[in-house]
């Protein structure tokens, strides 16, 4: 394996209020945006990759030197090539493509249709290729409101608990949150995963109604709310990163 070498530019534009960017050479020669960030809880050097989105971090305690961070970072460089050899390549949705609805892959296939649909076994959609990314997350966005809405109002009731609203987003560093207000919000792209998926999603925020937290009470409550969660949580960990791959644009 060859040296990882760090690029000198650095975007001093957003070094002035947020966290400094930097690029570090892998050994077949791809620069990686590299975000160094300060924490007055960070005790050593660490190194992420977000599974979602692919960015690298490399955390600092606040009086380490930025230099020896760097040299950390190169030190890393093989882990670096494994990691990011195995992250899940982003993938633009097509005519004739597939797309993956409550856990299954359905055809997409071009049709004299004004909205996206499912029939046959396929995902109907519009014959123009410019209109088939916003038919696609109409869609997808229509029926994870409908299940998500139908999920919260079920577990609330379990609980004897009360949510203000439900906003869906595309979110990539959570798949759902409860604010003290009672409001919930959830990930549209949730509506890919199993419905078993969705619905330990749902009851992890209902539950934040009565535990905004998240310690042994609030699980005890999910449990309650969803006897396998565990499994259903760890499908979200190894296949989540699949979701957020799916681009709907170029």
């Amino acid at each position: 394996m060859g040296e990882a070498a760090f690029s000198p530019r650095i975007d001093r534009k957003k070094c002035r209020k947020g966290p400094v960017l930097t690029r570090l050479t892998l050994t077949d020669g791809t620069e990686v945006p590299i975000t160094l960030r300060r924490s007055s809880r960070a005790r050593r050097f660490s190194l992420r990759v977000s599974r979602v989105d692919g960015g690298v971090t490399l955390s600092l305690p606040l009086r380490a030197s930025e230099s020896e961070g760097l040299a950390f970072a190169r030190a890393q460089v093989a882990w670096l090539d494994k990691v990011m050899a195995e992250m899940v390549r982003p993938e633009v949705v097509a005519h004739g493509g597939t797309l993956c609805f409550e856990g299954r892959d359905y055809i997409i296939a071009p049709a004299p249709v004004r909205a996206a649909r499912i029939e046959d076994g396929a995902i109907l959609v519009p014959r123009d290729p410019a209109r088939l990314g916003s038919s696609l997350e109409a869609f997808l966005k229509l029926a994870a409101r409908q299940r998500l809405q139908a999920a919260s109002e079920r577990y609330a009731a379990q609980l004897g608990a009360r949510f203000s609203k439900i906003t869906l987003r595309d979110t990539r560093s959570r798949w759902g949150s409860c604010s003290h207000t009672g409001a919930l919000s959830y990930n549209w792209r949730l509506v890919m995963a199993p419905p078993a998926v969705l619905d330990y999603v749902a009851a992890h925020e209902v539950a934040h109604l009565r535990e905004m937290n998240h310690s042994p009470a609030f699980w005890a409550l999910v449990a309650r709310l969803r006897p396998d969660y565990a499994a259903e949580r760890g499908w979200l960990k190894r296949e989540g990163g699949r979701l957020h791959a799916i681009r709907f644009r170029d």
